[in-house]
């Protein structure tokens, strides 16, 4: 079966405006933040340090599915209510995920942006309800989905009308367990080639390994990326959450450096 509403020969290349930042457009676009909102002042640090690095957005997660029932499951609304503040003081749209369509109304308030997890790929009934606001939606991709239906799960939230899907390819699982998991760059060639959606790359659930990010942040914006989203965070070795995965504000700072010269460079 075809994809009907993703497809190059159904429409225009899909771009999205979040402020005055375009996703899709000729900007690569950087979201990045602490894996899980932990308070407000910690929050409040990242962020300025996140504006004056020039990174475009601030992800943070406060609902948290997690493997283990016993790990930090967020701070639920509450941090919700320290995202809402910190971009009142810095100035910077927020990204974060909603797990339950019974928490939409309540959360699509606080947020520019709304996460679906990996693991909520298959939740169409979210879906559908993403479908039926007129909020972007930043679309994991599942960690065992194929292409074909991550872009039909795309599909689920276009139908209700809403047109503002973001892909992010955040790894798949293979047989390979030296890394968390397998960063598919093909799926960025791919959507770039066939699908009118923009999409973006997490070197940050794609490797599980800080070292790994930088590297793998280059290599998906030369694969044609539209930009990253990457775990940081002032001190990673503090890090509530995925603390292995998160990098510095140092080596942040030369990703956002380093893709904005290869902006300069292939755009001449």
């Amino acid at each position: 079966m075809k994809h009907l509403l993703v497809e190059k020969s159904s429409g225009e290349n899909i771009k999205i405006q979040i402020g005055d930042i375009l996703v899709g457009g000729n900007k690569k676009v950087i979201i990045s933040g602490p894996c899980a909102v932990e308070d407000y002042e910690s929050t409040l640090g990242i962020a300025r340090k996140l504006k004056n690095i020039g990174v475009h957005m601030l992800r943070g997660g406060v609902f948290k599915p997690r493997t283990s029932p016993y790990d930090f499951q967020g701070l639920g609304f509450r941090g919700l209510e320290i995202l809402s503040k910190v971009k009142g003081e810095v100035g910077i749209p927020i990204v974060t995920e909603i797990m339950d369509a019974r928490d939409l109304e309540k959360a699509v308030p606080y947020l520019d942006v709304i996460q679906v997890g990996s693991r909520n790929m298959y939740n169409y009934s979210l879906l559908k309800e993403l479908g039926k606001i007129n909020k972007p939606v930043l679309l994991k991709r599942g960690m065992s989905a194929t292409i074909s239906e991550w872009l039909y799960a795309a599909e689920y939230i276009m139908q209700g009308g809403n047109h503002n899907v973001i892909l992010c390819e955040r790894g798949i699982r293979t047989f390979e367990d030296y890394t968390r998991n397998t960063l598919d760059l093909n799926a960025v060639a791919v959507i770039k080639q066939k699908y009118r959606l923009p999409i973006i790359v997490d070197p940050s659930h794609g490797t599980g390994i800080r070292e790994l990010v930088l590297p793998m942040s280059l290599a998906a914006i030369a694969a044609g990326s539209d930009g990253l989203i990457i775990e940081s965070h002032i001190n990673p070795d503090k890090s509530i959450s995925d603390a292995r995965q998160t990098v510095s504000m140092d080596t942040l700072n030369t990703i956002v450096n380093k893709v904005n010269t290869f902006e300069n460079t292939f755009s001449m």
